[in-house]
């Protein structure tokens, strides 16, 4: 007699060759004793759970029940046919390592974080106070601890004090990024707990201000007046974080890190700061692997606050990014591991790992499905159309529709057509970024995915379906 639990999968006559290799493979690993049922229907997907109830058997021992995540219905029709807790797996038996968390590292603290996101609203005079409001509150959405509010050089800005007020009223920590004493000033008396920056052309006006000031040299490459300020400031008792200038790549970027890198060896209790868009904001690159980087260096040396924009197009997740990137830093510092394999919702462009079905079981289920569906694949370089006694391949998906019409299949009503149209795109946008794709699912974009609506079958091909008495899933999926 074993401890171990006995899971009892449920699946179709398609996938139970691989469904039985998979769980050969896992369950040793995982710790659990498996029973497969394979019910009379070809598309393990296409059962609906009322279906299953009619005709699951349970053997004696059974800890669990597991069914395909696909399958329609509610899962309290289970009650009257077993006493054994019923549950849906993944959409994809290919995932089932996921499902059993045999690809997850050890993750019980994960998404703790020591790193404060300040959030920069860019040219605050320019807008009004409801933009301002509105801009704070997306960014704290995003994940921003504090608001910084940028003001333009020049002329001074009277309206600070009630932009700082109004943003410290609806309860955010507020920052006032300008070096003129006077904005500082009304904005410190309005609420704001944190000045950018202060170097030899303010430090004189810092202690009357009462509140924590970032240090900035006056001259970036040569660090002119940072050791100054720093001494006087601490002379006069004025909290402080150090920020050396990150620079631009070709303007000085590798010495500019090696400047944080000496301003911790030189003060190593000292808070830090650093100002990330000065790379994402002036890089032609999507800022996602930048922020990462740049994070990944402030975890490992201690800089617990980064400064980040969102102007560029190519930044408008900057800060999103950060709060996901702090949480893949502490967890990678902390514990001595690899960052791979933790965070997926930093992996936008390459996400979703493709996981190719083969040849021989695409020619398999062409020749046993009996419903008018089409079952749409993307992989080996090709799309993949399956139907009833169909399985036609081609990178174009105008040559696939050429060649259903040869094959007889041409009369597709128009919202089916637009329909398969749709998913073909998805599906090239799939191979030319090598994302996994499944049909009725929205392409995975990390953090960006937007959900999508299904969309299902064509009436007619419902129509059919009914008449032939076949159980029929709203999303038809390809395997369970």
């Amino acid at each position: 007699m074993t401890d171990r639990p006995r899971i009892h999968f449920v699946t179709g006559r398609l996938a139970e060759h691989a469904l039985r290799q998979v769980l050969d493979r896992l369950g040793p690993r995982a710790g659990f004793e498996h029973t497969v049922q394979v019910l009379n229907i070809t598309v393990a997907a296409l059962m609906t759970t009322p279906w299953i109830a009619r005709r699951l058997e349970v053997p004696a021992g059974t800890t669990r029940v597991l069914i395909p995540g696909a399958c329609r219905g509610s899962l309290d029709v289970f009650r009257d046919a077993t006493e054994v807790p019923v549950e849906r797996g993944p959409e994809d038996l290919r995932c089932l390592d996921e499902f059993f968390g045999q690809q997850a590292r050890d993750r019980a603290d994960y998404g703790r974080f020591d790193i404060e996101i300040i959030a920069e609203i860019n040219h605050a005079p320019r807008l009004s106070t409801s933009d301002v409001l509105a801009e704070a509150r997306r960014l704290a959405a995003a994940g921003a601890d504090r608001i910084d509010v940028g003001c333009d050089p020049g002329d001074v800005w009277t309206g600070v004090g009630d932009c700082v007020r109004l943003l410290v009223d609806e309860g955010f920590a507020v920052s006032i990024d300008s070096f003129e004493p006077r904005e500082v000033a009304a904005a410190v008396r309005a609420g704001a707990s944190l000045v950018l920056s202060v170097n030899s052309t303010n430090v004189a006006a810092a202690a009357d201000w009462g509140c924590e000031v970032v240090v900035v040299p006056d001259v970036p490459e040569t660090m002119a007046g940072f050791d100054d300020t720093v001494e006087r400031l601490d002379r006069e008792g004025v909290r402080m974080r150090l920020d050396p200038v990150l620079e631009p790549i070709g303007f000085g970027f590798a010495a500019s890190l090696g400047r944080y890198l000496d301003v911790r060896r030189r003060h190593p209790a000292a808070e830090m700061m650093m100002g990330i868009g000065n790379l994402t904001e002036l890089t032609d690159v999507d800022s996602a692997g930048v922020n990462v980087a740049l994070i990944g260096f402030c975890q490992e040396i201690g800089i617990r606050s980064v400064l980040t924009t969102e102007v560029i197009h190519w930044a408008r997740s900057s800060v999103r990014e950060c709060d996901l990137a702090r949480r893949l830093a502490w967890h990678a510092v902390t514990h001595r591991t690899l960052p791979k394999h933790v965070e997926p919702r930093l992996v936008t462009l390459r996400a979703g790992r493709p996981q190719a079905h083969g040849q021989e079981t695409l020619d398999r289920l062409a020749a046993a499905i009996r419903d008018p569906n089409f079952r749409i694949f993307a992989e080996g370089g090709a799309i993949h159309v399956v139907g009833a006694g169909i399985h036609e391949q081609s990178r174009d998906p105008f040559a696939l529709f050429d060649r259903l019409a040869a094959v007889g299949r041409a009369d597709i009503d128009p919202g089916h057509a637009f329909y398969l149209g749709y998913e073909m795109a998805k599906a090239v946008t799939s191979l030319t970024l090598g994302k996994d794709y499944r049909q009725d699912q929205a392409l995975d974009w990390g953090h960006l995915t937007q959900p999508e609506i299904g969309h299902g079958p064509s009436a007619a091909a419902a129509a059919v379906a009914r008449d032939a008495s076949l159980p029929l899933a709203s999303n038809p999926r390809a395997l369970p």
